[in-house]
């Protein structure tokens, strides 16, 4: 049998995409370009921990290694750049890849103040190229399936909606010294903002109310550590929002969200690993997740997933594919999840109810 002659130009060349950061989230998201995402390959990792970066580099086949992110922005070859780096970092990484002309991932939150963002922004919408932040939750199929329903309007008018995040714990917090103040508003709530956010689409957050204390860590309280929170979210067409978090949860990883409607109510979320229960003599049990990696794996990957056929759509002039929802988040759900996050930081330094700022400082950024 004779080989099929086949044109080069069929083949479809892959999204070649460049890693900044190279710790636990980065090198997660390595990993999915690498072996999990269709038409996507890792072409280079930058950070400034080479040891870190060459491992990760040769344990999934990637030969472009440096410590300095701007080599990887400099170079032709890539077309999109992932930024995993720590959060300070995150603004003047997007505004660089941006002006350099690469598409853009980047890992929440995408900066620490409205303003640093909005310029971040505007270089994205002055190069014109794709943005997308990892708010990983909206590609988990049952937040993907309650969101379907109230699109549908199955749920009717949003009245009531929720959402927390409880991270796996054991009770303490080893290395809460070293987590940077506001975290859990900034990088851990933040998650849960958008959740609410997404859900109640259309309308705007427009107050928050945050009480926040160090209940698993007390001791740190003076040094301004906090790791258990609640946030009441009032949004413009009258709904209201609760968001929680917890650093310790000793059952594992619980991760859920619910929207209450004038038709009814939907659910997305459990805090078990998968519907089955045992019952013994025991009791009843059933088994946890303990990392956001394993909850989450499908989502992280389907993230990466949308924005590598995003990048691919608008290099080749193709439309992208059609969701029954609005499912990529963009610059506008980046900026609006960070100004909850701010203003509840506000709200706590005060013990007042404080304003969302959901005015951009440039007016160029398009929300």
């Amino acid at each position: 049998m004779a080989y099929l002659n086949r044109n080069a130009s069929d083949a479809v060349l892959p999204v070649r995409i460049g890693l900044i950061g190279s710790g636990w989230m980065g090198a997660f998201h390595a990993e999915s370009i690498a072996r999990r995402v269709p038409g996507a390959v890792l072409a280079a990792i930058a950070d400034p921990n080479l040891e870190s970066a060459g491992a990760l580099a040769g344990a999934l086949g990637t030969t472009k290694v440096t410590a300095d992110a701007a080599d990887l922005l400099a170079d032709p070859a890539i077309d999109a750049v992932v930024i995993a780096s720590p959060a300070r970092f995150h603004s003047s990484l997007i505004g660089q890849a941006a002006a350099a002309g690469k598409h853009v991932f980047c890992e929440k939150p995408a900066g620490q103040g409205l303003e640093e963002l909005d310029a971040a922004l505007d270089a994205v919408d002055a190069a014109g190229v794709h943005f997308q932040i990892g708010f990983n939750r909206r590609y988990a199929a049952d937040f993907q399936a309650a969101k379907k329903d109230i699109t549908a309007g199955i749920v009717g008018q949003p009245q009531l909606l929720r959402s927390l995040t409880r991270d796996p714990g054991t009770g303490s917090i080893g290395h809460a010294a070293r987590i940077p103040a506001w975290t859990i508003f900034l990088e851990t709530l933040i998650h849960d903002f958008d959740t609410l956010n997404w859900f109640n689409e259309g309308a705007e957050p427009v107050e928050v109310y945050a009480v926040a204390d160090a209940l698993v860590e007390p001791g740190l309280r003076d040094q301004g550590f906090l790791d258990t929170a609640v946030v009441t979210i009032r949004y413009s067409n009258g709904a209201i929002a609760v968001a929680e978090a917890n650093f310790s949860a000793l059952y594992g990883y619980d991760i859920r969200g619910e929207v209450f409607g004038s038709k009814g109510m939907v659910q997305a979320g459990r805090a078990t690993e998968t519907a089955a229960r045992r019952f013994t003599a025991e009791g009843m049990s059933a088994d946890t997740p303990r990392l956001n990696v394993e909850l989450f794996r499908q989502a992280y990957t389907d993230e990466l997933a949308d924005f590598a056929d995003a990048v691919r759509a608008r290099r080749d002039g193709t439309a992208p594919e059609s969701k029954p929802f609005t499912l990529t988040p963009g610059a506008s759900d980046a900026r609006r999840a960070l100004a909850v996050a701010l203003a509840c930081i506000e709200s706590v330094k005060r013990g007042t109810p404080a304003t969302v700022n959901t005015v951009a400082v440039n007016e160029n950024v398009v929300l």
